[in-house]
């Protein structure tokens, strides 16, 4: 599968490229496999993303997503843009190939976290830069754990998915 024109288009026209010094909250997020790292800080004014902005390290799909994820949070309230899913930004990229969906996976991830984080630090909890992830699914039944961003089967204790690269959160029981 190639890059759609979307795709094309936010790679080599970035939306939102930058950081924001005086950030509410930041999203931090890495791929070990491919060596993605994506940065998203946000402003949050009323409870909606006043302001976004990146800064990724990555190939062109990497660059691509978070610029999309950009677009799509801006201006949401904060629980709106809690439900852009990684699937979400793929779709609305017009796709992407298998081998770069773990970049979109990304993308939710780092918006997520900057979220989490600024709500984080309003609590005032302590701040952490860890995204938390989508749940880890195990099939019903018990027959085998699934990748929660490319859907593939995978080992029951696998670190990283094998398809994707995503690593993989182990929090269910087995």
């Amino acid at each position: 599968m190639a890059y759609s024109s979307i795709v094309l288009d936010h790679f080599k026209n970035p939306r939102n490229v930058g950081d924001i010094p005086d950030a509410d909250g930041v999203g931090e997020v890495g791929n070990p496999v491919c060596g993605d790292i994506m940065n998203v800080y946000i402003k949050v004014a009323d409870d909606r993303i006043a302001d976004i902005k990146f800064k990724t390290f990555g190939c062109g799909a990497a660059i691509a997503v978070s610029s999309m994820i950009t677009e799509m949070a801006k201006g949401k309230t904060l629980e709106e843009a809690m439900k852009i899913k990684n699937a979400d930004v793929a779709e609305a990229l017009g796709g992407l190939p298998p081998n770069k969906l773990h970049c979109s996976n990304l993308g939710a991830d780092a918006l997520h976290g900057a979220i989490k984080n600024y709500l984080d630090r309003k609590a005032g909890k302590v701040i952490s830069l860890e995204s938390e992830r989508e749940p880890h699914h195990k099939q019903k039944g018990g027959e085998g754990c699934y990748c929660p961003y490319c859907q593939k089967k995978v080992e029951e204790e696998a670190p990283l998915c094998l398809f994707c690269g995503a690593e993989i959160p182990h929090e269910h029981d087995h």
